[in-house]
C-alpha cells in the first residue's frame, strides 16, 4: 500500500460525511394561467401560476375523478352536486355542454357556474316537460309514459343563509351522456 492512501481514504471518508445527503425534490401541484395542471419542483408562483390544494373544509370530500361522462341522470346529479358541494366550478364546467359557443358567452357561462358554487345547496330538483294539453304531468299523471327530464333546478340560499336563490339549467344528451346546459 502507498504511505498516502490512508490519508486519502481518511479524507474522503470525513468529505462524505460532511456533504448534505441528497435531497427529495418536493412535486408541487399547480394551476397554469390558462387553468392547465403543471407539476413542478419550484414554487408556484414561479412559473406564474397557483397553488393547487386539495379542499378540505366543512367535511367535503373530494371524490377521485373517475373519468367518462354522466350516462345516467343519477349520475349527473351527483356530480353537480359534489361540485356545488366542493365549491368546484371546474367540476361543474365538466358536465356543461360547452359546444357551439363563442368565447364571450363562455366566460360568461364561467361566471354564472362560479357563482351557482358558490352558495349553498339545498336541493336539486329534475324539472319534467309539461303534457301535451298544457298541464304540468306532474299533478295528474294521465298515462304511465316515462318522460325525460328537461331540466334541473338548483335550490340554494344566498351568503346570509335564509335567502332563497334558484338557478335553473337545460338538461341535454349527447353522446349517450347527459350535460346542463344554459
Amino acid at each position: 500500500m502507498r504511505p498516502h492512501a490512508p490519508f486519502y481514504l481518511c479524507s474522503l471518508l470525513i468529505a462524505l460525511a460532511l456533504c448534505p445527503p441528497p435531497v427529495a425534490a418536493q412535486v408541487r401541484r399547480c394551476t397554469g394561467p390558462q387553468g392547465a395542471t403543471v407539476y413542478t419542483d419550484r414554487r408556484c408562483a414561479d412559473i406564474g401560476a397557483v397553488e393547487r390544494l386539495p379542499r378540505d373544509s366543512a367535511g367535503v370530500s373530494r371524490a377521485a375523478y373517475r373519468g367518462g361522462c354522466a350516462r345516467t341522470l343519477q349520475d349527473l346529479v351527483y356530480e353537480v352536486t359534489t361540485a356545488i358541494d366542493s365549491g368546484d366550478a371546474n367540476r361543474l364546467a365538466g358536465v356543461y355542454h360547452w359546444t357551439g359557443m363563442t368565447s364571450g358567452q363562455g366566460y360568461a357561462t364561467l361566471s354564472r357556474l362560479s357563482a351557482v358554487v358558490k352558495r349553498p345547496l339545498v336541493d336539486i330538483v329534475p324539472m319534467m316537460p309539461a303534457s301535451a294539453d298544457g298541464i304540468d304531468g306532474d299533478l295528474y299523471p294521465q298515462t304511465t309514459v316515462r318522460r325525460a327530464p328537461v331540466g334541473l333546478r338548483i335550490e340554494q340560499t344566498l351568503a346570509n343563509g335564509s335567502t332563497p336563490s334558484r338557478t335553473v339549467f337545460g338538461l341535454h344528451k349527447y353522446l349517450e351522456c347527459w350535460w346542463i346546459r344554459g
